[in-house]
């Protein structure tokens, strides 16, 4: 990737560590990672957005390899990443933009279309449901409560930042390996996650994201529907989600498309890059 640019930019009573790349007067993109991602999750939209004249923006959201981490639960509640993109948004002097969200980047993405909608051009979100859907799973669909196993084991304190730690965070790098397609994760690329691991309180950071959800949950609101335009790109060999919470979501869009990838596992940005980069072009126009 050439023609990367870092920022540091104060939004929302932290620093968050930003990547842009292309015209700095071009339509602007936003890409939020998940976990356990950093922005370097977007390196193959990053590439293809910019070269075609878009201002891409990709930060280390809130927690994460070199963006603050501020301490405990409540900064990791939904509402406050939502509300450092809001900053960053005004950082760049924006009125709207596109945002591309995956994992707790595409939760991050919902909520702010909620609250946000004027900001927005287009949303684009990958293989995390509406939040209202994941609630209704979460806690009323076995085979998802199986799948989120995870979830409630990462609330107990301590005890999954000791066991990640383990061999220089070896398990997290096994976890990318073995929930994707073979070659999506390659060595030097891998090494690069480990090095965001190892920046001092950033797992415990990345985890108190969800213990924020369960611990902290954001606060209601009287409207749950998305009124901006929404593609969803799910991949249906996700082993954290079912399925059929892709479909479920759509009831809450107003102006929603779902595109399916029978193939493809949760790490859809990588795996199936060749294809959704042109897909969400045309959406874009």
């Amino acid at each position: 990737m050439n023609d990367l640019r870092e920022r540091f930019i104060e939004t929302n009573g932290i620093t968050l560590h930003v990547m842009e790349a292309g015209p700095s007067d071009g339509p602007m993109v936003m890409f939020l990672h998940g976990f356990p991602e950093f922005w370097y999750a977007w390196e193959k939209q990053i590439e293809y957005f910019s070269k075609r004249g878009y201002l891409v923006v990709a930060p280390d959201q809130r927690g994460y390899n070199l963006s603050d981490k501020p301490e405990g639960i409540a900064p990791y509640r939904i509402e406050e990443p939502a509300k450092d993109a809001l900053g960053i948004i005004e950082h760049y002097g924006r009125d709207r933009i596109f945002l591309v969200g995956h994992d707790w980047g595409a939760s991050v993405s919902w909520w702010f279309s909620m609250n946000y909608p004027e900001r927005l051009n287009r949303l684009v979100i990958m293989n995390v449901p509406h939040p209202v859907v994941f609630g209704k799973h979460l806690f009323g669909n076995q085979k998802q409560m199986e799948r989120s196993w995870y979830v409630f084991y990462f609330q107990i304190p301590g005890a999954v930042e000791t066991f990640a730690a383990a061999n220089e965070y070896q398990w997290p790098l096994d976890l990318l390996v073995s929930t994707s397609k073979p070659g999506t994760f390659p060595p030097e690329k891998l090494e690069k996650y480990r090095e965001a691991f190892k920046q001092p309180g950033a797992f415990t950071s990345m985890v108190n994201w969800y213990r924020a959800a369960l611990q902290a949950p954001p606060d209601r609101l009287t409207d749950y529907k998305v009124r901006v335009p929404v593609l969803v790109l799910w991949g249906v060999r996700d082993v954290a989600i079912v399925p059929e919470q892709a479909d479920e979501s759509m009831a809450f869009c107003t102006d929603g498309k779902l595109v399916k990838f029978e193939d493809s596992s949760h790490w859809i940005e990588h795996e199936e890059a060749d294809r959704i980069n042109p897909m969400i072009e045309d959406f874009f126009k």
